[in-house]
C-alpha cells in the first residue's frame, strides 16, 4: 500500500512520529511535507495529498494540523475523497469499516503521539465492510456528480 502524507506547522511534530510506523508496517510513503516549523498554510500540503487520492495514484492518505477541521474541510472538497478526523481508535476503525474513509484526518495538537500511531494502525489494518454501507457510499458518489 502506498500512502500520502502531509501536514502544516502545527501537525509536523506528529507527522515525525507517524511516518517511522508506516515505515514498521512496510508502507510506501509520499511525504508532501511540510518539513518546516515556520507556519504555514494548511490549504496548501491538504490539497497535494487529497488531489492524488482523489484521482486514484495513491490509494490512502493522512493530513494533519492542530485541530485537523481545517485538513478535513479541505480534503473533503475533491470527488472520491472520504475524509475521516479521528480523535480515538473506534472511530478510526468505524471510519473504515463502514465508510471506507480514503484519508486519515488527525488533530496534532489535541491528541498525543502514541494515541495517533494507535489511531493510525487500526485505520490502516481495518478494511471496508461493504454490504449495505456500499449502497451508502453509492448514495454520496450520486451527490458528488451532481454537484460537478
Amino acid at each position: 500500500m502506498k500512502v500520502a502524507i502531509g501536514c502544516d506547522h502545527a501537525g509536523m511534530a506528529m507527522k515525525n512520529q507517524i511516518v517511522p510506523v508506516l515505515e514498521e508496517l512496510n508502507i510506501e510513503i509520499m511525504d508532501f511535507g511540510t518539513n518546516v516549523e515556520e507556519s504555514c498554510d494548511y490549504p496548501d500540503y491538504g490539497e497535494k495529498v487529497s488531489e492524488v487520492v482523489s484521482n486514484g495514484s495513491i490509494e490512502r492518505g493522512i493530513l494533519i494540523c492542530g485541530t485537523g477541521i481545517g485538513m478535513c474541510i479541505v480534503a473533503n472538497k475533491f470527488p472520491g475523497v472520504r475524509a475521516a478526523l479521528c480523535c480515538e481508535d473506534y472511530s478510526a476503525k468505524m471510519s473504515r469499516l463502514h465508510n471506507d474513509a480514503n484519508i486519515l484526518v488527525l488533530p496534532g495538537r489535541i491528541i498525543d503521539g502514541n494515541t495517533a500511531k494507535r489511531i493510525v494502525k487500526t485505520w490502516l489494518k481495518t478494511d471496508f465492510e461493504g454490504g449495505r454501507h456500499q449502497r451508502r457510499l453509492d448514495k454520496i458518489k450520486a451527490i458528488e456528480s451532481k454537484l460537478k
